[in-house]
């Protein structure tokens, strides 16, 4: 029994868009940098852990067919040629195996897409590392991560003990179903645009109760009128919007998630008000190092609130808000950010994705690529910033200990910088990616990260005990 159940091989609208912004430079896949203690397993054997736990997660032997002419989103369909060996790769650190040089590694990596005509997804190990590790680098097309419901390869690849769970299924004889013909995937398309299933999909999902109907025109109103006044009033210009190439820069910081809980029970607020207000002052020294006056300058941070997995796919909430790098007191930063984040969610400022991407269940392929790609070139937003709860126990991979994950979230057109933080077993940590030439001082950007920390530790007078270097 897979955990998840391949119902519906339609990409949602919300997945298919992730396919229409992508573009020779920008790439919509999102990736992580993980650290473990101890030696690596060998290529042979982390491929064998991936084969006999790839039936947990079906859609990742799966590849993506398009519709002929554009009629439709493209669907999921079995890899006749699924090669293990292409999806997990092996690299080697050259000695001595510094964390700089995985930085750059990953960076690398992170710069290639995926090739659309196999399954969206590669997982590299890197060996070498300075003190006993060893890494695993693994990148997912958005529109695969999201379509398997928060499921992917990495979740099943690891175990709550250092015992490795038994195997349940080898997966050796898996076969894959016969590729559907351009005449068949066309077909299919037109009849399901017209079907009653599509189109009700989104009122089944909105009218559960007797208010939904209500509900849902009110926060569709709201979503409208919040992305129309975007358009009007862009977020303002900045040094990390411009246009980007296909290389990136990765880097990280680490710090302690019992520090932020220490400011926010000290100063108020809310964890993520915290996470917020530390990378808004962390922009704001970062201007100032470039020699730009932030007097007047309040960026717009595309927010994340939840990830909630609606019927066919995804359905993500975000929030876009002001990040006040003009003030440079860090008391009052947070104080604002909290304000600012609490108005929106109570004002139902939480723009659904779906606000877009939910009329391509009555749209064409090409209409929708169409409405992303105009979506993209507006500046509706300066940077992402996405704060996601991890597990707080240890995970470990055939016995050998997880101890550091560092996320990475994709680049968009003209987006020239992203924010990721990820919490897991007392850690939280920040994944900076940054276009290779917009970004080439993401260095800095990690030490001011660390300096806008220790900026409201002090001001609350806890003192960061646990932070890590």
């Amino acid at each position: 029994m897979s955990l998840v159940t391949v119902a519906d091989d339609r990409l949602s609208a919300l997945d298919a868009s992730f396919l229409h912004l992508e573009d020779a430079s920008a790439h919509m896949h999102v990736a992580s940098v993980m650290l473990f203690e101890g030696d690596p397993p060998t290529h042979e054997q982390l491929v064998g852990e991936v084969e006999r736990r790839l039936h947990l997660v079906p859609r990742y032997r799966q590849r993506l067919a398009a519709v002929p002419l554009g009629q439709g989103r493209p669907k999921w369909v079995d890899d006749p040629h699924l090669n293990l060996e292409y999806h997990v790769r092996a690299t080697a650190l050259p000695a001595p195996g510094t964390e700089d040089q995985l930085r750059a590694l990953a960076g690398r990596v992170f710069s290639q897409p995926l090739d659309r005509d196999k399954p969206l997804w590669e997982l590299w190990l890197a060996e070498g590392l300075e003190g006993g590790r060893f890494a695993l680098l693994a990148k997912t097309h958005h529109a695969l991560v999201d379509g398997v419901s928060g499921v992917d390869l990495v979740t099943v690849l690891f175990d709550s003990s250092p015992e490795p769970a038994a195997p349940t299924d080898p997966g050796r004889g898996w076969l894959p179903r016969p590729l559907p013909s351009p005449a068949q995937l066309l077909g299919e398309a037109l009849v399901e645009r017209t079907s009653p299933r599509e189109v009700s999909r989104t009122a089944r999902a909105l009218l559960r109760t007797p208010r939904g109907l209500a509900s849902a025109a009110r926060d569709r109103a709201v979503a409208a009128g919040a992305l129309s006044w975007a358009g009007v009033k862009p977020a303002p210009p900045s040094p990390y919007n411009r246009p980007i190439s296909p290389h990136r820069r990765f880097t990280w910081v680490r710090a302690a998630l019992e520090d932020f809980k220490a400011i926010k029970d000290e100063l108020g607020g809310t964890v993520n008000d915290v996470v917020v207000a530390t990378v808004a002052g962390a922009l704001g020294r970062h201007l100032r190092r470039r020699g730009i006056r932030t007097d007047d300058i309040e960026l717009q941070g595309l927010i994340p609130l939840s990830v909630q997995h609606a019927e066919g796919g995804s359905r993500v909430e975000a929030i876009h808000a002001p990040l006040p790098v003009w003030c440079q007191d860090p008391v009052d930063r947070l104080e604002l950010v909290h304000e600012e984040l609490k108005d929106l969610k109570e004002e139902g400022g939480a723009v659904g994705a779906e606000v877009i991407t939910e009329m391509g269940g009555f749209a064409a392929a090409t209409v929708m690529g169409q409405a992303a790609r105009v979506f993209a070139r507006r500046r509706y937003f300066n940077v992402v910033v996405t704060n996601v709860p991890g597990p707080q126990s240890p995970l470990y991979l055939q016995g050998r200990e997880l101890v550091d994950c560092f996320p990475m979230v994709p680049l968009a057109r003209n987006q020239g910088l992203g924010v990721a933080i990820l919490s897991y077993h007392g850690r939280l940590n920040f994944g900076l990616v940054g276009d290779y030439d917009v970004m080439f001082d993401l260095e800095d950007l990690a030490e001011d990260v660390m300096l806008s920390l220790e900026e409201l530790d002090e001001a609350a007078g806890i003192g960061l005990s646990s932070t890590l270097a």
